[in-house]
């Protein structure tokens, strides 16, 4: 059974816009991501809280790496070797 994605919006005491996801990411809801990265204001990088995904496969991939320019992702050690595996490292901060 796959956990429904959930993506919060919220802001650091810093002025930082983060945004919180939990669930799974897959080919049936990352377009929900990318909608929330794409809405997402605000100066400087945005911080994509992935603390709370359990599954992220080559969709969410897909739409991490269409917005790597401009966000830091703080990573769930689970989906950790997924974003070392498949580059994402190199291309933006993960955490």
């Amino acid at each position: 059974m796959t956990t429904p994605l959930t993506v919060v919006a919220s802001e650091r005491p810093d002025g930082t816009p983060v945004l919180a996801v939990t669930g799974e990411i897959d080919m049936s809801n990352a377009g929900v991501l990318d909608d929330a990265l794409t809405t997402s204001t605000g100066d400087g990088a945005l911080l994509v809280d992935l603390s709370g995904v359990e599954y992220l496969d080559s969709a969410g991939l897909t739409v991490l790496f269409a917005h790597a320019a401009r966000i830091r992702v703080l990573a769930n050690p689970v989906i950790t070797p997924v974003l070392t595996i498949s580059g994402l490292t190199e291309v933006t901060t993960v955490e």
